[in-house]
């Protein structure tokens, strides 16, 4: 579809995005993207450290995402959060409810502001925000933030709403729990205790008073460590005390949150990445998504969720375009690198979301998982591509990698409060070597990775490429091939998934070998498969899709396919139809 983006600095842009495009989302932190730092330290301030900038993001930075594969960028940790540095004009927060120097990109201060830790000027943040989301939208790429609906930072302030905008919080009744037309829950009479010690971080003590109900779902001034203390809940007209819904009138967060929406898409954003959207009551979703489209039609919801029970309801009652399909395919793709699970459970993965799978969302990494290549998941970045190839190709919906995924990041830093565990800071300023050394000052080369790591960001953009130029995989039907293969004694449903991803156009076969060792199988293809694919049956000349070797194959339904595939590897083979359709 064309999509028309108002944006305040620029004329009307147009980007020519079909329909059928399979969306590939880049998620990036700008605050560590593009920071070049060689030598930050554990815990360092924003002046130790440094922070990546907006206008960072060149032109010839995301060409060369785009180059990649990319048609979308999600931006993280761009609203203004909470934070422990300050700002000519900004003070600083609390230390004691903030998590790390930098602090959470989820504990958002200001829903109508840019963090001015990556602005350059930061008296003109939200027009260098403004101004980046333009050069993306020159390039033809789409842009997502993330929406925050069930909580803020402990204390909320906005600075730049716009008039007539009141603050979270301004106007509730403190001396209730709960209250329809209230912004957040109050523990009456109670001062903000967590049970463990909050005051080593500064000298000015943090108090609440009355305390809040802590963004998790905590409903008394007693969290813990564990508990998501930097935030406050927020209230939807949902009563937790004896669980009643309270939605007519129309809540105030309601109308504020819609605000929220449609300012951000009026500043030319075209998606929202919709935050634990489980934890907000289903009626919100129901009404606000309409009510954004009715201005902004072509707008993307993507939901982050982890209930496979709530994925239809959440597609169909509550509107969104997308959904995390993380406790399914991602999780089972981690159990069969490291649990002993057999390949054959992705069967399992797409009969559960049937009928919706184009509008499931996959991934390998994100900011709250584990580094593929880190000791925790894989430990080497090159076994990625069985698991690559299966989560990208599977279906006609999104696939999303994490910044770094292509250089093999293995987050092995200890950057402060994120400590060693495996992932990437969302808390610290940081920089990360691999990072680094691609973006090379805004260069965008490969001159300074290592060979892997060439090799590497290479076969991501063959991955990722025929994402979108494979009709077959960005449009086509999908036909699993393990049911015939199961009793199978030439192929190992253990460590190998095969399945067609098939248009009126093109056949591709697909076999992903989760083993260490290389194999050779034998493939049974059945009957129904030449049917609905219409295969043409005896001798093949092919050349596999993702590493250009040529193959001589006897393709047949009483016959098995005899292949070879190294170790933790793929192939990718188009199948020549019997008949070409001309439409």
């Amino acid at each position: 579809m064309n999509q028309e983006v108002n944006n305040t600095k620029s004329n009307t842009i147009v980007l020519n995005h079909s329909c059928k495009e399979k969306l590939i989302i880049y998620q990036l932190f700008p605050r560590i993207f593009s920071n070049m730092n060689e030598s930050c330290v554990p815990w360092g301030t924003l002046e130790q450290n440094g922070s990546g900038k907006m206008n960072q993001i060149t032109i010839k930075v995301i060409k060369s995402l785009a180059d990649l594969g990319i048609n979308t960028l999600w931006l993280t940790g761009v609203i203004e959060m909470a934070t422990k540095s300050s700002f000519p004009s900004i003070t600083a927060d609390n230390p004691n409810v903030v998590k790390g120097e930098a602090g959470s990109p989820y504990a958002i201060k200001d829903y109508y502001d840019i963090s001015p830790a990556i602005a350059e000027n930061i008296d003109r943040r939200i027009e260098e925000f403004e101004e980046l989301v333009q050069r993306i939208h020159q390039q033809g790429l789409k842009v997502i933030i993330d929406f925050v609906p069930n909580h803020t930072a402990r204390r909320y302030h906005s600075d730049c709403a716009p008039s007539g905008i009141g603050d979270f919080g301004g106007n509730d009744d403190i001396n209730k729990f709960f209250a329809p037309s209230n912004n957040y829950y109050y523990i009456t009479n109670q001062l903000f205790s967590p049970n463990f010690d909050i005051s080593k971080e500064g000298t000015e003590p943090y108090v609440e008073f009355p305390a809040k109900a802590t963004g998790n779902d905590c409903y008394t001034a007693f969290c813990n460590k564990n508990d998501w203390y930097e935030t406050v809940k927020i209230n939807y007209g949902y009563d937790p005390g004896d669980h009643s819904k309270h939605f007519d009138p129309t809540p105030d967060t309601w109308l504020k949150m819609l605000h929220i929406l449609r300012y951000w898409a009026s500043k030319g954003v075209d998606g929202f990445r919709c935050d634990m959207v489980f934890m907000v009551p289903q009626e919100f979703w129901h009404w606000v998504i309409p009510q954004v489209k009715q201005d902004y039609p072509d707008t993307i919801f993507i939901g982050e969720i982890y209930d496979i029970n709530l994925y239809r309801p959440f597609l169909d009652y509550c509107h969104f375009d997308y959904l995390y399909d993380k406790v399914n395919l991602y999780d089972t793709l981690v159990g069969i690198e490291k649990q002993n699970y057999s390949a054959a459970q992705i069967t399992n993965c797409w009969q559960r979301i049937d009928g919706i799978g184009e509008r499931m969302l996959n991934f390998l990494e994100n900011h709250d998982e584990v580094r593929f290549a880190s000791t925790e998941y894989a430990g080497d970045p090159s076994k990625v591509i069985p698991s690559l190839v299966v989560s990208a190709f599977i279906s006609k919906g999104p696939f999303m990698i994490y910044y770094g995924q292509e250089l093999g990041e293995r987050a092995r830093d200890n950057e402060g409060f994120a400590g060693d565990n495996n992932r990437s800071t969302i808390f610290d300023y940081w920089s990360y070597d691999t990072l680094r050394r691609w973006y090379n000052n805004g260069k965008c080369t490969l001159s300074k990775l290592t060979p892997q790591e060439k090799w590497l960001r290479n076969t991501y953009k063959k991955v990722l490429t025929l994402s979108n130029s494979q009709k077959a995989i960005s449009e086509g039907n999908f036909f699993d091939l393990m049911y015939v293969n199961l009793q199978n004694p030439r192929f190992n449903p253990h460590r190998q998934y095969a399945f067609l991803r098939y248009d009126n156009k093109q056949i591709l076969l697909i076999v992903a070998n989760f083993d260490d060792s290389e194999v050779n199988i034998e493939l049974n293809i059945p009957e129904l498969a030449f049917y609905m694919a219409d295969i043409y049956e005896g001798k093949q000349k092919s050349k596999d899709l993702l590493w250009n070797t040529i193959l001589n194959l006897n393709v047949s339904k009483d016959s098995p396919v005899a292949l070879t595939i190294k170790g933790n590897d793929a192939v990718v083979i188009p199948l020549k139809k019997k008949q070409v359709s001309l439409q």
